[in-house]
């Protein structure tokens, strides 16, 4: 039982006293964690809310925004629940139900039935059902609904996208069906809403010039400056680029293709939030494209919870997370040829396969060139094409057989709550060994507790050199072992 916000939040069960004290002092651990519904307003908040705080008595505590939504409520406007961080659950069950409403925000139900989305988690849709039932208090469907809309009202509140173009890139195929669940659920209609942001709608359709503006939100604290050290030792060149205020990639989800701008640490921001601006092509595509942007930033981390499990190896610097993959068959690319050469020559390397093997696309930015390299394309390739690039033999090998596994979804690297038989396939491949393996799952496959035994700079943070005895040291942080990497990798300098 928990008397005070200084402890865990338990998750199956909301507490009430627990969840009013976290209201009363707007403990920003708790943001995404759980949603109050409250009775005499009808409205629903995140904890981090700043209206006047609602007696006790007329609060009631949800696992999700769609559970608040299913008992009645409709969000708030001031604190937008739409803008609240993900979950990050650790036990197996609760990691699978962020897993599956991760996919569905990403649109996942929107080219497929539940059925699919179940077997790409590894499990029967009775099992997805029941999941998101206990763990969030809503059917597949009903979270689908509800983030859609939510995604909906925030692009109503922040762009001046028409209301067409709101339900397009909300998910939505039918505006007809978009005005009326909107109204039904929130009891106004978008337009209504889109008048009390202030922003004029355009009543011409997006130039290829406009752009889309969306707000994500995390847990602070955030350490950016890790977090660009780490991407800009690692991009792709051509396809990425990085500064002290963005970062910046070229994009194609779904035969759309495009580029978006992540700006860090924007100055005088209101609220922790990261602000993504997408061309204006990937309109149709912009639910996938916020959920990789999302998974990129770490941004369901609990910095709270990984301090109390990692102690003093994290209570200097809270806000470093593990950076993840926008895309997980390229990053995974950049792992091999980063084999055994140095961070300057692995990145001219990448940047000759990004040029080769990717389409050229015109940004408004000249670092940005070509779209990211395609299993498919490389695994219809020679060796001698890639060794022509630079790639050693042996390298280019390990580069074709991925590619041709990851085409034929032999291997699918995207985040999953079973990494074991993934880790396995991977390491099938001559040249991925057991190191690849673990930095593909703790960047690609989403695994918080992925790690590094065998690195050498894992090593010598340590002042270890057995990886049996390191194994041992670092059982004590089970389930953080991603981000303990981060920290021990962050003392190096």
């Amino acid at each position: 039982m928990i008397q005070n916000s200084e402890k865990a939040m338990p998750r199956k069960s909301l507490d009430n006293d627990a969840c009013y004290h976290a209201l009363k002092t707007r403990d920003s651990r708790f943001d995404g964690v759980f949603f109050v519904g409250v009775s005499s307003t009808g409205i629903y908040c995140r904890p981090v809310c700043r209206a006047r705080l609602p007696r006790q008595e007329n609060c009631g505590f949800y696992p999700s925004a769609a559970a608040a939504e299913r008992a009645g409520f409709r969000p708030c406007l001031l604190c937008r629940p739409e803008l609240a961080p993900g979950k990050a659950r650790m036990d197996a069950v609760g990691r699978l139900a962020s897993l599956a409403a991760a996919k569905i925000e990403g649109g996942d139900l929107a080219d497929s039935d539940i059925p699919q989305l179940a077997e790409t988690l590894g499990i029967s849709d009775r099992h997805l059902r029941r999941v998101l039932q206990n763990e969030l208090g809503v059917t597949p469907i009903g979270l689908a609904q509800t983030q859609r809309l939510l995604r909906a009202k925030q692009l109503l509140t922040d762009t001046r996208l028409s209301v067409t173009e709101v339900a397009l890139a909300s998910g939505f195929t039918s505006l007809r069906r978009f005005n009326a669940l909107f109204q039904e659920r929130y009891r106004l209609t978008p337009s209504s809403l889109r008048k009390q942001s202030h922003l004029p709608e355009r009543r011409t359709p997006m130039t290829d010039s406009e752009t889309i503006v969306c707000e994500l939100g995390y847990r602070p604290p955030f350490d950016f400056g890790f977090f660009r050290r780490f991407l800009a030792g690692r991009l792709m060149k051509g396809v990425e680029e990085i500064s002290e205020d963005w970062y910046r990639r070229t994009v194609e989800i779904n035969g759309k293709t495009g580029w978006i701008s992540v700006h860090l640490a924007e100055r005088g921001q209101v609220r922790p939030t990261l602000r993504v601006e997408a061309s204006a092509s990937l309109l149709t595509v912009l639910a996938p494209v916020l959920e990789r942007v999302k998974r990129l930033f770490d941004l369901s981390a609990e910095p709270q919870a990984i301090v109390e499990r990692l102690g003093v190896l994290a209570a200097e610097n809270p806000g470093i997370r593990v950076p993840g993959a926008f895309d997980g068959y390229e990053t995974a690319l950049r792992a091999v040829l980063g084999q055994q050469i140095s961070v300057k020559a692995a990145t001219t390397i990448a940047g000759r396969v990004a040029a080769a093997f990717g389409d050229p696309i015109e940004t408004p930015f000249p670092n940005l060139t070509h779209l990211p390299p395609k299993a498919n394309r490389i695994a219809d390739t020679l060796p001698e094409t890639l060794i022509a690039l630079g790639v050693i033999a042996t390298r280019a090998n390990s580069i074709l057989a991925l590619s041709k596994a990851v085409t034929k979804r032999q291997i699918v690297l995207e985040p999953t709550a079973n990494i074991e038989p993934v880790l396995a396939r991977l390491q099938e491949i001559p040249g991925i060994g057991a190191w690849t393996a673990q930095y593909i799952a703790l960047r690609a496959l989403g695994s918080p507790d992925a790690f590094l035994p065998t690195d050498l700079g894992v090593m010598k943070a340590l002042g270890e050199t057995n990886p049996k005895r390191i194994l041992q040291i670092a059982e004590e942080w089970r389930p953080w072992r991603a981000y303990v990497v981060m920290h021990l990798w962050n003392s190096l300098g």
